[in-house]
């Protein structure tokens, strides 16, 4: 029997992750609110990945305008995003079920039995993310067609587990369903580690901030071009009677300035200016509209720039299926470099497959 070629064998790990998202790569984008709109979930669709569009604090009729528009960019598979402490989730699934959405991501939190159920009655595929091999398994019985890992590397909010300590707990063990992991990926090589670990697909989602169909404001992106893996920091909590939900996110003068917002609150209510409940709301609402002032507007020095540790990987801007075709020569190239020499001619073959 002759061996398989390095891309038939790119292709044979990640067969399971392309069937189940109907994606000719097993390459999802992670879903970022103001970014993860209609532009760039089609481009990375088109260009062979699998958009999700990221609902954040949209309405029903937003979102189903977003979903629309995103169909007339492109008529491969995308999904949507939705996070789990929406106030109208279940109105949100029924947009996403009147549309024909494929594939429903639910993030944030342990989604309600009622969503899920929704979901699948409608016929679409529910993927649930998971911190841990007991809660993945408590998903995959409550319904989750997928599971999502992602470690802390990852931008945005974040758990306390690094991506390769996940993927070690829960790949070996979860099979039922695809597992697919996120968290501090920006090379093929990382994609394919986890491939031959047992995971359908990858996630990235800071790989694609800087793509040339992402609508975030260019002196976002200049902080994002500019940026070291460990520019990409954790949000801190000061005192444990206040919790502060990790954010990671590039340091700037707005990161500082929540330091001192705590230690501000914090002096306030122990001297009995505040109780207990202003206080928390005090902290918590310090970032309130400062992602969209980043991406948006453009403000890098108060607005969050929500970053995973791979932004150290974002060196140029570039078309979406050009990011692509990088990760999938880069994946193709490791599998090569195992096999020896004799293959290597293979990653030349891309050419411009990475846009059919």
């Amino acid at each position: 029997m002759s061996q398989l070629s390095p891309r038939d064998q790119l292709d044979r790990l990640w067969r399971r992750g392309c069937e189940f998202l109907g994606s000719r790569y097993a390459i999802l984008g992670g879903a970022m609110t103001w970014v993860s709109e209609r532009h760039l979930v089609a481009a990375i669709s088109n260009a062979g990945g699998f958009g999700v569009i990221a609902s954040g604090s949209m309405n029903p009729d937003r979102l189903g305008e977003e979903i629309d528009a995103t169909r007339a960019l492109t008529d491969r598979p995308f999904g949507v995003n939705l996070i789990t402490l929406h106030p109208q989730l279940l109105d949100l699934v029924a947009v996403c079920a009147t549309r024909g959405v494929s594939h429903v991501v639910l993030a944030g939190g342990l989604p309600p039995a009622p969503a899920v159920a929704a979901i699948k009655a409608a016929g679409a595929k529910a993927v649930c993310f998971a911190p841990a091999l007991s809660i993945a398994r408590k998903l995959v019985r409550s319904g989750a067609d997928a599971i999502v890992i992602e470690g802390m590397e990852a931008g945005g909010h974040i758990g306390p587990v690094a991506t390769s300590v996940l993927a070690q707990e829960i790949l070996p063990h979860l099979r039922e369903v695809p597992v697919f992991v996120a968290g501090g990926i920006g090379r093929g090589e990382a994609i394919v580690s986890y491939l031959e670990m047992g995971a359908a697909g990858c996630q990235l989602g800071s790989r694609f901030v800087c793509a040339t169909e992402s609508i975030a404001h260019p002196a976002f992106k200049k902080a994002f071009l500019r940026a070291s893996a460990r520019d990409a920091v954790p949000s801190v909590q000061l005192d444990a009677r206040f919790p502060v939900i990790p954010v990671r996110a590039l340091a700037n003068a707005a990161t500082r300035r929540f330091t001192e917002k705590q230690q501000e609150v914090v002096r306030r209510f122990d001297a009995g200016e505040l109780d207990q409940k202003q206080a928390q709301l005090e902290i918590e609402h310090f970032w309130a509209g400062a992602l969209r002032r980043a991406v948006i507007d453009g403000d890098v020095e108060t607005g969050s720039l929500m970053a995973g540790q791979s932004v150290g990987m974002v060196t140029r801007e570039q078309p979406t299926a050009e990011i692509i075709a990088e990760l999938v020569d880069q994946a193709v190239a490791a599998l090569a470099q195992r096999l020896g020499p004799a293959t290597c001619s293979d990653t030349s073959e891309r050419g411009a497959e990475a846009a059919v």
